[in-house]
Formats: C-alpha cells, structure tokens, sequence
C-alpha cells in the first residue's frame, strides 16, 4: 500500500467518524489541539484505525507517541512493512 493510500483511507476513516471535513485533514493537523479530540476520541480513533487497516494498534507501544495525523500515516506505514 503507498502512502497516499493511508492517506486517503486514513483520512476518510476519520473523517467520517468525527465529521472533519478532508479539507481540515492535513499532515500537520494535531489531534488534540487542531481537530478537537480528546482520550475518549482516541480510543475510538484507534478503533476506527483499526478496522480500516486490518491491524491491531491497541498493543503498540508507538501509539502513545501519536499527536499529528503525519504521525499516523507512519505508524500505519510501519505496521504495514512490518506485516509484509
């Protein structure tokens, strides 16, 4: 999968989850002080995530560290190499 793919699914997924628009949906967008989430929303963001990808991000230590939605886009890239 190339990384305009995550992009796009990545972005789609929250999107339609949170009601952003795509517009808003940029690399540098942090979570919790751009786009409004809060702990609660990132439990349904890891959900969202997860079901859109088919992997398992609950367990991964990396997901602590996200805060930007480039943040994302490289742990999902990390995961899908690491799978392959």
């Amino acid at each position: 999968m190339t990384k305009e793919e995550i992009i796009a699914i990545t972005n789609k997924a929250i999107s339609d989850e949170f009601e952003f628009e795509l517009e808003d949906m940029v690399p540098t967008a942090h979570l919790y002080e751009d786009l409004g989430l809060d702990s609660l929303d990132a439990v349904d963001l890891v959900l969202v995530l997860e079901k859109a990808f088919g992997v398992k991000l609950r367990n991964q230590p990396e997901v602590k560290e996200v805060r930007t939605l480039e943040d994302i886009y490289q742990l999902i890239m990390q995961l899908q190499q690491t799978a392959e």
